[in-house]
């Protein structure tokens, strides 16, 4: 599986929402599924999917779809 669709998986298994829905602009709040509560069950799915432990930066900064691509980058994983 690629990097970029178990990415996207994640996405729409915790939102329950089709591949297209997913776009640059989805970002916490401006997407009524994804709240504060949603966002940390999102973190959570990323850190298993990937293998890895964002630090709490990283954590606030994934804010979008879009964002948490490059916050991948930085720990080796490029979601393409």
């Amino acid at each position: 599986m690629t990097n970029v669709v178990k990415y996207d998986k994640v996405f729409t298994e915790l939102f329950e929402i089709g591949a297209d829905k997913l776009n640059e602009q989805l970002a916490i709040r401006t997407f009524s599924k994804w709240d504060s509560i949603s966002h940390l069950s999102l973190i959570t799915k990323i850190e298993d999917a990937f293998d890895i432990m964002l630090d709490a930066e990283d954590i606030l900064e994934f804010r979008s779809y879009a964002i948490g691509k490059d916050i991948l980058r930085k720990y080796g994983i490029v979601v393409v």
